[in-house]
């Protein structure tokens, strides 16, 4: 067991000169050309401004549900309609929705920016650019744009970027509170793919994976950020911390370099964990919980998927493997759980499956073709699915069958980011652009 640690750390503020800009009366201008992309997308969803917003990485519950209705099953030859589209920096980080704006990363003219846009027009409301070059040892074929998802608490937005410098602004204005940096400060361990981790509010707490030496996880005061706990044991990956309720306690599970943990987010302390290590130290999946028999599915590309217990035993949890199976590996692609079944997409390369998983067996229900590796999102009752080569679907998922009902090549760049969709509105974002695409 790791004890939790309560510490102290410089709290940094950014000078204003590197670059807060709010943009008032420029209109970006909307064009209507058929795209196409290699893609990997997460799609985040809202309703009406009186529903829920989007306001972290898989939205509420982090479970990739929207609570949209009346999305058209159907859509014409060309596609969903698209409403506006503009040009947008390096990047993968997914789009947040929140009050009519738009909130997401990206790295243009050598500079990192968080960036907030008009959800209705793609209008720049302000932007906030700092330098933060890659690491030395960062994979540059795969784009030195941000990979992290900012999150948003109250007025404050918390955002990381690829050499894991991580901000807290203001929501309205872009104005910097404060400002630390993860792999200086703390000795986190350095990612050659980059910063990837999503941090995660907590009451009035921000969680973020660090992976240093005495700080594998951190909780900064979300006001002040100086440093509420912090423990160590466990170097990160590029997976985002997942909160789950259990036995009637809080519980956060973290997917780490070499394994899956559970930890109390109100104070740091370790409550289980399970060794998951492929060679690559690469974790990036969301787990899924089954709330009914405690079981806990999680994947990995390499290692491939489990089925574990959590059982309760005074101030910890025993861990016991109900089932493996080799067959089932998701990537970094996110999953729907509906019952005893998760949906998505299974395999590193090519082929990959659309896929239904018994979460409880670890039986695969059905494997279907016609996808590239994808990402999925539940709305409406529909599973949207956005493939890494740019296919848009949507389609019903039950555990008998995956029925498509439309499909379209939407995009023409890299995607490996979240879209998000507000009522009818879906904002999809490639490695270079950012286009809002009407799904009603």
């Amino acid at each position: 067991m790791i004890a939790s640690r309560i510490a102290r750390s410089t709290t940094r503020m950014e000078p204003q000169s590197q670059g807060v800009r709010i943009v008032k009366t420029e209109m970006v201008k909307q064009q209507i050309s058929a795209t196409r992309a290699v893609t990997i997308a997460f799609v985040a969803m809202i309703g009406s401004p009186a529903s829920a917003q989007w306001t972290q990485w898989g939205g509420p519950d982090q479970a990739f549900k929207a609570s949209a209705s009346k999305i058209s099953s159907t859509w014409p030859e060309s596609g969903p309609r698209k409403i506006w589209q503009r040009d947008l920096g390096d990047g993968y980080s997914a789009i947040l929705v929140d009050e009519g704006k738009l909130y997401t990363m990206c790295r243009a003219d050598n500079k990192e920016m968080v960036v907030a846009l008009d959800a209705k027009t793609g209008r720049t409301v302000w932007e906030y650019r700092y330098d933060a070059a890659p690491s030395e040892i960062h994979e540059h074929n795969f784009g030195d744009g941000p990979r992290s998802t900012p999150t948003i608490s109250g007025d404050r937005l918390f955002a990381i970027g690829v050499s894991g410098i991580m901000h807290c602004l203001d929501k309205k204005t872009g104005k910097v509170h404060w400002r630390h940096d993860l792999w200086g400060e703390f000795g986190g361990n350095v990612l050659n793919h980059g910063y990837a981790s999503s941090p995660i509010a907590y009451g009035t707490m921000v969680i973020t994976l660090v992976g240093g030496p005495d700080a594998s996880m951190v909780a900064f005061d979300q006001q002040t950020g100086k440093v509420v706990w912090k423990n160590s044991g466990y170097e990160n990956s590029y997976s985002t911390p997942r909160l789950f309720h259990i036995d009637g306690k809080d519980h956060m599970v973290a997917f780490m370099a070499e394994q899956i943990v559970g930890f109390d987010p109100q104070t740091g302390r370790l409550m289980w964990d399970v060794p998951c290590k492929n060679r690559w130290k690469q974790n990036m999946s969301m787990p899924v919980f089954d709330d009914d028999e405690n079981i806990l599915f999680f994947s990995s590309s390499g290692v491939g998927s489990r089925g574990i217990r959590l059982t309760p035993r005074g101030d910890t949890f025993k861990t016991q493997q109900i089932w493996s199976s080799r067959k089932i590996q998701l990537y970094h692609v996110t999953s729907v759980n509906e019952g005893d079944f998760v949906y998505g997409s299974t395999g590193s390369g090519s082929p990959c499956f659309m896929s239904a998983i018994n979460m409880k067996t670890g039986k695969i229900a059905w494997r279907k073709r016609g996808f590239a590796m994808a990402t999925v999102l539940e709305a409406d009752k529909k599973l949207i699915i956005l493939d890494e080569d740019g296919q848009l679907a949507i389609a019903t998922a039950t555990p008998d069958d995956l029925i498509v009902h439309s499909k379209v090549k939407l995009l023409d760049d890299v995607a490996w980011t979240v879209p998000t969709i507000v009522g009818k509105t879906m904002y999809v974002r490639d490695k270079k652009k950012i286009m809002a695409i009407d799904l009603g």
